[in-house]
């Protein structure tokens, strides 16, 4: 079965999940793909920094205060420039979490985690592709994520100590009757050559080599044509099962995801 909805779980605190969901969904839309990114990641709600603009309705008051509501009332456009937008063919939405304290601590309820089950087949029915930004599996909507979604990936740091976490992370999911299928090693620009390490863990991997740019510079991968937007394009490819008619070049490391 060609997945639809993936977690992406963070193995650690600042693994770059978020980044990495709305790179995603940015290359995933300049191939003709409409991509939607969810943000289960209450506590932090990084994914709402990629809104341009007044976020009114998000994720959590669908899960509690209107149940009722379609999904497209707290769906927002990824933020990019007039250019980027123009090179996009598909759709790179998201529904990001903007909410209270009070709202946040509902919206991890039992129930509420139920709702998100039923707002990621929504999601599903209504775009090719289904992100999740997905917390470390502590939480109601973390177990709730792993287990509805097609495919589970892991996002670590090209560090041994982004290893260490992953293996920690494994034991979670599955205490939760799940599985990681996948990881994604993002190593980044001030990582030296001792410190990074090359993924091997999971039936899938893929490895991406981050830029330092600041969130108002993301999504990236929109436009630009670089080995980082290469290696970006080679995870999305994996981690849906698919191909996308994007070419050109990928140097050194990210050849080996082609090969």
């Amino acid at each position: 079965m060609t997945p639809h909805t993936l977690a992406l779980v963070g193995a650690t605190g600042g693994a770059g999940t978020t980044r990495t969901a709305v790179e995603l969904a940015a290359v995933g839309a300049r191939a003709g793909h409409d991509v939607v990114v969810l943000d289960a990641a209450y506590a932090t709600q990084g994914l709402s920094e990629y809104v341009s603009g007044r976020i009114g309705t998000d994720l959590t008051t669908l899960l509690t205060d209107d149940p009722d509501a379609s999904l497209s009332a707290a769906t927002y456009p990824i933020a990019v420039d007039d250019d980027a937008r123009g090179a996009l063919d598909g759709r790179a939405d998201m529904v990001p979490a903007r909410a209270p304290f009070e709202r946040v601590a509902r919206a991890k309820t039992a129930e509420a985690a139920r709702a998100l089950e039923r707002r990621i087949d929504e999601a599903a029915a209504a775009y090719d592709a289904v992100v999740v930004d997905t917390p470390p599996v502590a939480s109601n909507q973390a177990v709730a994520v792993v287990t509805t979604v097609d495919r589970v990936a892991a996002v670590r740091p090209a560090t041994p100590h982004g290893r260490d976490a992953l293996a920690r992370l494994y034991g979670r999911v599955a205490d939760v009757g799940s599985s990681v299928d996948a990881t994604v090693a993002v190593a980044r620009t001030d990582t030296t050559a001792t410190d990074a390490d090359e993924p091997t863990d999971g039936a899938l991997d893929a490895s991406i080599g981050v830029t330092n740019s600041p969130v108002a510079a993301a999504p990236t991968t929109a436009t630009a044509t670089d080995a980082y937007t290469g290696a970006v394009v080679d995870a999305y490819e994996t981690l849906f099962d698919t191909s996308l008619d994007l070419e050109f070049d990928r140097p050194g490391v990210f050849d080996r995801l082609t090969g």
